[in-house]
């Protein structure tokens, strides 16, 4: 048994946690990095974010290769190697994860393998295949992450039945493939098992896949979807599931309808549950809400002042470049200077073909509060960046402030949409204007013309729009 003692204890090695304790380190600050994976990086590096980026390039390529027929250029039907893919998407997994690692021990950042455990609010336990150590601390920052949703009703102890966890793992390519919820994780791995050859369908509650999204940018997407995936069903329930043989059997049922279809695989995509048990928290003075999220204040700080808390653990958006905002606003707090997480501009991306991203407010939004807005779009059929692509299904707008032309949101739907919205972060940011973003010289010919085109379009001054 060892003992540790530090000035900031992290539980997690996720984009937060490893975040927050290599901002620790350069502060001057001793530092213990603790989580149950040997491969640091959380499950975004692991089993989330960068291996599902990987399967979404392949289907991409994949994609781009059935469509370049139009152009004159034909290739043959793609051969999936399966192991090959797998070997490849764990070397970038491994060499992150390693480059992780690197950076731990450069900023001499003591890495504990094992589960942590609070004894007390300046002590942990952390158990691990090689027994025990504690670490004393004088603050702890809690980025622990969460983990699929899996409900009892869809748990029916068969492999057939995925979380996105084991859908990544890329076991095999059912020929029939049943998602369950039409949120970003469903349709980006829907898109990835469907360029693979998959027959997918899509089942989703609500009226419209990605609710939340405006209507405007997730239209592509749906069309998309309609022509690429077998089904998409909407306003549609599961009412239950069953085993039957190498199948799965599962009772659909809508507004007109209730019937039975067979899959060879059903990945549940519903949400994301807090890693919030199993943490101790009842020996300190944290507090959980009735959704199991720890609660924080606007510093990031629990109910037991040594403690803080970061990324999906405290809901909110559940995305790593949130968490890894909220690393560096607790480590302030925690050297001395008080920093608050308000009102933060969250770039949101969803990266299905086309991508859909957006940040600041948007007309759905608005919409719902009551707030009084303009709104410039400007479609990509007038883009010659797109036209080159043959991809003018997207379209790039701006939600305005009336009276001060303000940019308060950005939304882009189309190819590249999660690179180009970074700019219209930066625009909401510095609270720029549409006049502000219509001066700036953007090169011909790219996307990111789209932008200036948008702010020109409401100025009635676009050669294009």
């Amino acid at each position: 048994m060892s003992t540790h003692s530090v000035d900031l204890v992290v539980i997690g090695a996720g984009p937060g946690g490893y975040a927050a304790a290599f901002v620790a380190a350069t502060h001057g600050l001793t530092v213990a990095l603790v989580d149950s994976d040997t491969n640091l990086g959380g499950v975004c590096l692991n089993r989330g974010c960068i291996p599902s980026k990987a399967l979404l390039h392949l289907a991409k390529l994949i994609r781009e290769a059935e469509s370049a027929s139009h152009h004159g250029v034909t290739f043959g039907k793609p051969k999936i190697d399966l192991d090959q893919i797998r070997t490849w998407k764990t070397s970038i997994i491994d060499k992150l994860s390693g480059g992780v690692a690197h950076l731990a021990k450069k900023r001499n950042v003591t890495v504990l393998n094992g589960r942590g455990l609070f004894q007390s609010s300046t002590t942990l336990r952390v158990d691990s295949p090689n027994g025990q150590s504690y670490v004393t601390f004088k603050h702890a920052i809690i980025a622990a992450g969460s983990r699929p949703a899996l409900p009892s009703a869809f748990d029916l102890g068969s492999h057939r039945v995925m979380t996105s966890t084991e859908a990544l793992e890329l076991a095999d390519i059912p020929a029939r493939l049943l998602v369950i919820g039409g949120g970003y994780i469903g349709m980006e791995l829907g898109t990835v098992y469907s360029a693979l050859g998959s027959k997918v369908s899509v089942v989703e509650a609500q009226s419209s896949i990605l609710s939340g999204a405006d209507p405007d940018l997730i239209r592509p997407v749906v069309k998309f979807s309609q022509t690429h995936f077998e089904s998409v069903w909407t306003s549609t329930k599961v009412q239950s599931m069953q085993s039957d043989g190498k199948t799965v059997k599962v009772t659909l049922a809508n507004e007109t309808k209730t019937w039975e279809e067979n899959f060879d695989r059903v990945l549940v995509s519903v949400g994301r549950s807090p890693n919030s048990q199993n943490l101790g928290l009842e020996n300190t003075k944290v507090q959980l809400d009735d959704r199991g999220y720890i609660k924080v204040n606007s510093n990031l700080a629990t109910d037991d002042p040594s403690i803080y808390a970061i990324g999906d653990i405290i809901g909110g958006l559940m995305l790593a470049h949130k968490a890894s905002k909220e690393a560096r606003i607790a480590v302030d707090n925690i050297v001395g200077d008080p920093t608050r997480f308000e009102n933060p501009i969250i770039p949101a991306v969803v990266f299905t073909d086309p991508e859909v991203a957006w940040a600041g407010l948007t007309e759905t939004e608005a919409k719902a509060k009551g707030i009084a807005i303009k709104v410039s779009k400007f479609p990509w059929g007038a883009s010659g960046r797109a036209l080159t692509f043959d991809r003018t299904d997207g379209l790039t707008k701006l939600i305005l402030e009336p009276g001060t032309d303000r940019i308060l949101g950005v939304g882009i739907v189309g190819v590249g949409a999660g690179e180009l919205i970074a700019e219209g972060a930066l625009a909401i940011e510095m609270g720029a204007t549409a006049a502000d973003l219509g001066e700036v010289i953007h090169a011909h010919p790219t996307l990111s013309e789209t932008l200036m085109e948008a702010a020109e379009v409401y100025y009635g001054t676009s050669a294009h729009g």
